[in-house]
Order: structure tokens, then C-alpha cells, then sequence
């Protein structure tokens, strides 16, 4: 193991870094480095980003963060001269390492926000077990101390650490070219042969090579909404900030030999490691009297509640069942159980029964979810998995492990009136928003980066013009899609460099914001599992929401839908006239409401208002609720290209064709094309004799 960089700042920290997490990995991996840390400001978003990445690199990633410390308490929120936070790099050295670190990240930003997110010594004593401390950069209290002459405090405040954390604290020394590095480092020198304590090398690193410091200044510009001609106080101060090889480092530290040998000692040190595919679901509450005997378990007790209610269900939906469907029944509740998800089911049915029972609007379900009997009968969803077909292991397959997800849609208005009962049932400290990052797209790259280097507005619309509106479009698709474009590029350096700059920032996150829909719930206080950060006064997970569930957490979408509270407005004045009106119990096949279907006067109709569904609407004709659900199904990138042949075949039986006679039971109702996934799972049954559970990995 070469030379470790151990003061690394990523996309993550925002403003301060103009370092993707994937191209670190691949350029620790091109400076033959075999460790590496991300350290970004006050916070741990990248994390598990860069652990995964790392990891697939075959790059041993080390988990850290650079910690702000109020010089005196957290909750201290007096302005003043002493009242500067000083920043600390710590890493983790192991599990409890990780859970001090996660709980002191997540105090201070949920107590200790003051313009940044801060701890203190106290929660520092109670919790540096399982960490290695650096004396940070310039802005480190040691150096701070140092660059006032007052040598006595700083050598005080190291001991102070060394006596906290042992042979796990680290003065750091730096070498960006910055005169106060040149004062200090001598002195820093000094302290450690006075002392006893290790010496480390590290580069305040903030983008991977020398060039990028141009990027990194163009960044800071949009950030503090400043241009690159104007000077800023965010502005580093050289081009050194970036990720140096072994010999360069070794080159600015001649004289200290093991201060280079002291950042492999650290990342040998540091082994934690975090746990994918793991469930972690918080405990459901039975309702008092609910066990299933006096030596039953607790999952045993919990089981027996959930067939209760599923029986319970199934029985009033189904009053004659057919031996199939008991035998589908039985099915499923052995798969929830066997995959430890029973307290899943009974969670999700307790907040959708408690809506209903407080008369919140809520819909029938979407997703894979709907293909459960279980859930059918529990009232989860509203759709009968065995009247459409549905396919039990596209939503819970014993052969591919991963957390289930019902999608839940209520009435935009008194969403949050479930949210509430979901906090009130498992304590505030177990439920938590989630963070969802806002990146930098293609058209507002180029808008941010223009106005950052000073070009004027016209010429930056320009461009920004040309970039084609397509989803997800990236500026180098937009320069091979837009002739135009790509010719204003090649001839006009404004442009390219315009165009260039934009493409090394597209795609970064430029702010952090709360999740529209994503609630985690947890069997523990929040902290214990993941780093909690706050927008707009509400704490929310650090990590996204693939990162929660790839932690087996449990994450659930409360979705606010607009049309359930106009379609309850309706429903109210309909009751004004027709008082025991039920919309359960309206017909699905009214000739009049499909007629106006085929005449495209779909205004207001959830999936069917653009234009294009509209067209299709006309052309199909549909009488069916399983036409409408094949348009929905169809109408989108990919499956659009069969729209053609499925209305043809549709007005026309007789040019209906399957290539294989095995075929036809699949693609009967749907005219010989393949419209929805549970038809691929089916033609693989058939076909190549799959269980449900391959078919579904196929």
C-alpha cells in the first residue's frame, strides 16, 4: 500500500467539491493508490456512493468526514470572534466508529446548526471510541492557534486530543503553497517531537488534477452566485488543492519520511464496513390481546395476526373460492414469512386502514404491489390480482432477495395527516423524511456556468436554446443531436469553453431538498442506522432512497395525488343528490363513459390528458378497462413502436399472428403483442419451463 489520501472532498460536500465520487475511484486507481477517504464538510451523503465504487475497484474505501467544533457548546448560537467552529477530520476505524460518527454528523445538524452543521468536545468525549482523529487543514484549532502565535494553546489543544484519542490522533501537515502552511508546519513539527504525537501528510484535496481548479473556481462562483473575474473569499488561493501522487507528496516532505508512512499505518487501521441486503424493519405493534399462544414468538405472533386479517379479507372478497386461489393464498403468506416480511405487511395495512377509517382518499395501488393476494385482501391495494393475472414474484420473489415496495398514493391535502399517525405510532426519532439532491442538467449547466464566467445573457440563451428538451438529454448527446450546436462549438471558442466548462460540473448535485414522497421508518432511532441532516427545519436521511433500501431499511413512498382529492370533491356532490352514492360500485363497462374516451375528452383524466394518449385513445377506441390499461402500459419510450400493430390487431382479429403456437395464451388479450411484464414471465414458463421465480429475474 502506497501513500493514502486522507482529506478528500467529493461532489457531496457541494460547494466545495468538484469531484465526482466515480472519477476519484478511477484516478486513485491510475496513481497506483490502494486506499482511499472522502472527508466532505459536515456531512456523509456520499458515503455508501463511494463505498460501493471504491469497493468495485478493487480501492479499499476509508469513511470519514471533516466535523465542525464549536469552540464551546453545539446549541452555542452567539456571534462573535471566538465563536468560529473549528473543523476535525475523523475516520472510522470500525462499527462503533461508524455509529459515533453517524450520531455525532446527525446532532449537529439536527442541534448544532449555525450557519454549519457543529459538534463539541463533550460529544466528542462521549463519542470518539472507534475513531482516528487529524488535526485538520488551516481552519483545524491547532493550526488556528498556531497562525496567532499563541504556541502554548495550540500545544494545550493537541494534548487535549492525544489525551482523548491516543495514538488515534494526528497532527496534519499540509504544503499547498500557502504562506501560512510555511509559518506553521515548523511549528507543527515542533508539537510533535514535544509531544509524542504522530505526524500525517495530507492534501487538502478538493478535484482530482491540477487543471480542474479552473472548474472548481467556476463552482464556487455559481455557489456564492459570483463570476471567475470577481474575486471571492471562497476562492482557494492556489491550484494545489488536488489529489497528488506518492512521489509529489513524498517531494513536499522531504525531512518527514513518516508522516507519508503514517497515512498506510491509518488506512490499515481503518476496516469498517457497511451491510448491503440485510433487512432492518422496524417492530409492528400488535394491538393489545393479539397473540397467537402463550409460548409463540414474537414473529410467531405476528404471523398469526397477519393471516387473521388476510383470512379475514379473503373471505369477504372471495365467498366462494376456487382450490387455485385458496392454494395462491397459502403461497404467499409462506413466501412473507419465509422472507421476514411479515411486519411489512402489517405496517403498510395499518396506516392505509387507519386513512380510510379517517375517510383520506386513497388509491387502489400501483406498482407490482398489486399482483399480491395478500395485499388484496388486507385492503392495501384495491385491484383483484387474480381477475387480471397478475404474477406474485414480480412484486416478493423467494429467488431475488430485495425489500418489497408498495407505492402508496392519498389525497394530496391530508397526506400528512398519515404521515403524522406514522410518527405518533413509532416515535418521532424512528421516522424521517428523505434527502433527494437537485443535480445540474444540461440546459442549467450551461445557464449557471454562463453567468459564472461573465458572458452575456443573450449568448448563453443562445445556446441554451439549442440543447434539445428530450428526457434525460446530456450536452455531449445534445452536440451530436444538434448540428447547429455542434458547429457553434467547434467555431467559436466563447462556446467551447462555454460548453466544456458546463460538461465537467453536468450532472453534480447543486442543492439538497426533502423528498416529495419517501418516509423511512425504523426499528431504532433513525441515527443508529444512517447520518440525519436538516432542510427546511425537518431532519431527513443523508443517504437516498436506493441507498436506504440497499441497507435493508424500510422506505415507503406517501404519494400525494391531486386526482384523489378532486375525484373525493366529486364524489361529495354527488352525495348532495344521490346520498348513498358508492364509486366502488360504479360499473366498469358504461358504454357512455368509454364513448367519451374515444372521442379523446380525456381533460382531467389522470395518464390520458396529453395529446399523444389522446390520439391513441381515438384510434383504439377502447371499450375495455384492459384496453385503458394496455394505452397506459404502451405509452411509453420503447413499447410505444407496437401502438401501431396492438390498434390494428385490435380493430382486426384476423391479423393477429404469434411466432410460436406456445405463445398464444400469453398474448391472446392483447392481440399477439407484448404489452406487460407478467406476459414475459409467463412466455418463459411456457416456453423454456421457468419456475415464476426465474421467469422473474429474466
Amino acid at each position: 500500500m502506497s501513500f493514502v489520501h486522507l482529506h478528500l472532498h467529493s461532489e457531496y460536500s457541494l460547494l466545495d467539491g468538484a469531484c465526482r465520487l466515480s472519477d476519484l475511484v478511477e484516478n486513485t486507481k491510475a496513481l497506483g493508490q490502494t486506499a482511499v477517504a472522502v472527508t466532505d464538510h459536515g456531512n456523509l451523503c456520499g458515503a455508501v456512493d463511494f463505498y460501493k465504487l471504491a469497493k468495485a475497484a478493487g480501492i479499499k474505501p476509508i469513511i470519514g468526514c471533516e466535523v465542525y467544533v464549536a469552540p464551546r457548546k453545539l446549541t452555542d448560537k452567539q456571534h462573535g470572534p471566538d465563536t468560529t467552529p473549528h473543523h476535525l477530520v475523523l475516520l472510522c476505524k470500525n462499527e462503533v466508529g461508524y455509529q459515533n460518527l453517524i450520531y455525532m454528523v446527525s446532532r449537529g445538524w439536527t442541534e448544532g446548526f449555525y450557519n454549519k452543521p457543529r459538534i463539541d468536545k463533550e460529544l466528542l468525549v462521549a463519542h470518539h471510541e472507534g475513531l482516528i482523529a487529524l488535526s485538520a487543514c488551516l481552519a483545524g484549532e491547532v493550526s488556528s492557534k498556531l497562525m496567532t502565535g499563541d504556541y502554548a494553546g495550540a500545544k494545550e489543544t493537541a494534548l487535549w486530543f492525544q489525551s482523548l484519542f491516543g495514538e488515534d490522533y494526528y497532527l496534519e501537515l499540509q504544503n499547498h503553497g500557502l504562506e501560512e502552511q510555511k509559518v506553521i508546519n515548523p511549528l507543527i513539527k515542533r508539537l510533535a517531537a514535544e509531544t509524542g504525537i504522530g505526524l500525517v501528510a495530507t492534501n487538502d484535496t478538493h478535484y482530482l488534477k491540477k487543471e480542474d481548479a479552473f472548474t472548481q473556481k467556476v463552482l464556487v462562483c455559481i455557489q456564492t452566485n459570483t463570476t471567475v473575474d470577481s474575486p471571492s473569499a471562497m476562492e482557494f488561493p492556489t491550484e494545489e488543492f488536488y489529489q497528488k501522487s506518492e512521489e509529489e507528496m513524498r517531494a513536499l516532505f522531504p525531512d518527514c519520511p513518516e508522516a507519508i508512512e503514517n497515512t498506510v499505518k491509518i488506512a490499515e487501521a481503518c476496516n469498517f464496513s457497511f451491510e448491503f441486503g440485510k433487512t432492518k424493519l422496524p417492530d409492528f405493534h400488535l394491538p393489545e390481546g393479539e397473540t397467537a399462544s402463550e409460548n409463540a414468538s414474537s414473529e410467531e405472533a405476528h404471523f398469526h395476526y397477519l393471516r387473521k386479517l388476510t383470512m379475514k379479507g379473503f373471505a369477504r372478497l372471495y365467498p366462494n373460492p376456487t382450490d387455485a386461489a385458496k392454494e395462491r393464498l397459502e403461497y404467499e403468506l409462506s413466501v412473507i414469512r419465509q422472507m421476514g416480511y411479515t411486519d411489512y405487511f402489517l405496517i403498510v395495512q395499518d396506516f392505509i386502514a387507519y386513512a380510510k377509517s379517517r375517510n383520506i382518499p386513497v388509491g387502489p395501488g400501483r406498482g407490482s404491489g398489486a399482483s399480491s393476494l395478500v395485499a388484496y385482501c388486507l385492503g392495501i391495494t384495491g385491484i383483484d390480482p387474480l381477475k387480471y393475472d397478475l404474477v406474485f414474484e414480480r412484486f416478493l420473489n423467494p429467488e431475488r432477495v430485495s425489500m418489497p415496495d408498495f407505492d402508496v398514493d392519498f389525497c394530496y391535502i391530508r397526506r400528512s395527516e398519515v404521515i403524522d399517525y406514522v410518527i405518533h405510532k413509532y416515535g418521532a426519532d424512528q421516522v424521517a423524511q428523505i434527502v433527494t439532491f437537485g443535480t445540474m442538467a444540461a440546459r442549467a449547466a450551461v445557464r449557471d456556468v454562463g453567468r459564472a464566467l461573465g458572458i452575456s445573457y443573450s449568448l448563453v440563451d443562445t445556446v441554451a436554446k439549442m440543447i434539445p428538451r428530450d428526457l434525460h438529454i446530456t450536452l455531449d448527446k445534445a452536440l451530436e443531436a444538434s448540428t447547429e450546436l455542434k458547429q457553434r462549438y467547434l467555431s467559436n471558442p466563447q462556446i467551447k469553453r462555454l460548453i466544456d466548462t458546463a460538461r465537467a460540473l453536468e450532472g453534480m448535485p447543486r442543492h439538497s431538498s426533502t423528498h416529495a414522497a419517501g418516509v423511512v421508518i425504523t426499528k431504532l432511532p433513525v441515527w443508529r442506522y444512517v447520518p440525519l441532516m436538516k432542510n427546511d427545519n425537518a431532519a431527513v436521511t443523508q443517504f437516498t432512497m436506493t441507498t436506504l433500501e440497499e441497507l435493508g431499511l424500510l422506505k415507503i413512498d406517501f404519494l400525494g395525488l391531486r386526482n384523489l382529492t378532486v375525484i373525493q370533491d366529486t364524489v361529495n356532490h354527488i352525495r348532495r343528490h344521490q346520498p348513498n352514492f358508492d364509486i366502488e360500485k360504479i360499473p366498469e363497462d358504461d358504454p357512455a363513459v368509454f364513448a367519451m374516451l374515444s372521442r379523446g375528452e380525456t381533460d382531467g383524466v389522470f395518464q390520458l390528458e396529453s395529446g399523444g394518449v389522446r390520439n391513441v385513445l381515438i384510434r383504439l377506441k377502447p371499450t375495455s378497462i384492459e384496453d385503458l390499461t394496455a394505452v397506459t402500459s404502451l405509452y411509453r419510450p420503447g413499447p410505444m413502436e407496437s401502438i401501431p400493430r396492438y390498434i390494428e390487431c385490435r380493430h382486426h382479429p384476423e391479423k393477429v399472428h404469434y411466432r410460436h403456437p406456445l405463445l398464444e395464451p400469453a398474448l391472446r388479450s392483447t392481440y399477439g403483442v407484448i404489452v406487460y411484464q407478467e406476459q414475459v414471465t409467463r412466455i418463459c414458463r411456457d416456453l423454456a419451463g421457468y419456475s415464476y421465480g426465474q421467469a422473474d429475474l429474466v
